[in-house]
């Protein structure tokens, strides 16, 4: 990729990546495995074409396409605001990355890139009802339309906590990061 492709440049912070090597919300939500710890990681190996190293979705050929899940912490901090809880663990959500200071939503269908790991936007990635039990009561329906999105790796790479670099390929309004984004009513 190039800067010409990817012209915008946004500084952002990674503050949480998860690589799990299995899928632990199957059926209906448990209070004691959504009590159990998460798998965070200080940095990730990404795969093109498969997904992150030791992760439950790298190379598994359904998620192909939606490998790498990013979300913005941003949405838990106005979910929080809106519950009226404290601050909620964004790694409770399930999703591998884990941004602030970026529209993740805005992202949907677009390629970009973090510290260089070129990432295809996909679809929605809609949240389940496991997150009354991991992050509060309400924050199932709370986190529709800001439950991140899913993407493919196009290269490899390693993200790692900390600063980072996010190119797109459309602006984005970091202000927005935490808005939800609902999908426009179907035509009849």
């Amino acid at each position: 990729m190039t800067g010409d492709e990817l012209p915008y440049r946004y500084d952002v912070e990674v503050v949480g990546l998860l690589a799990s090597p299995a899928h632990r919300w199957d059926g209906r939500p448990d209070a004691a495995v959504a009590a159990l710890a998460v798998e965070s990681r200080d940095r990730v190996e990404v795969r093109a074409g498969l997904g992150i190293v030791g992760d439950r979705y790298a190379g598994v050929p359904a998620h192909r396409d939606a490998s790498v899940t990013v979300i913005a912490a941003e949405g838990l901090d106005a979910l929080a605001a809106e519950l009226g809880t404290g601050p909620l663990d964004p790694l409770a959500t399930r999703r591998n990355v884990v941004l602030r200071g970026a529209e993740v939503e805005a992202l949907r269908g677009r390629l970009f890139s973090l510290d260089g790991v070129v990432l295809a936007g996909g679809r929605p990635a809609n949240p389940c009802a496991w997150l009354d039990l991991a992050l509060a009561p309400g924050a199932h329906r709370g986190m529709r339309g800001r439950g991140g999105i899913r993407c493919a790796p196009r290269t490899d790479g390693v993200l790692r906590l900390g600063p980072a670099v996010l190119r797109s390929a459309v602006p984005l309004d970091p202000a927005r990061a935490g808005n939800a984004v609902r999908p426009a009513p179907r035509a009849r």
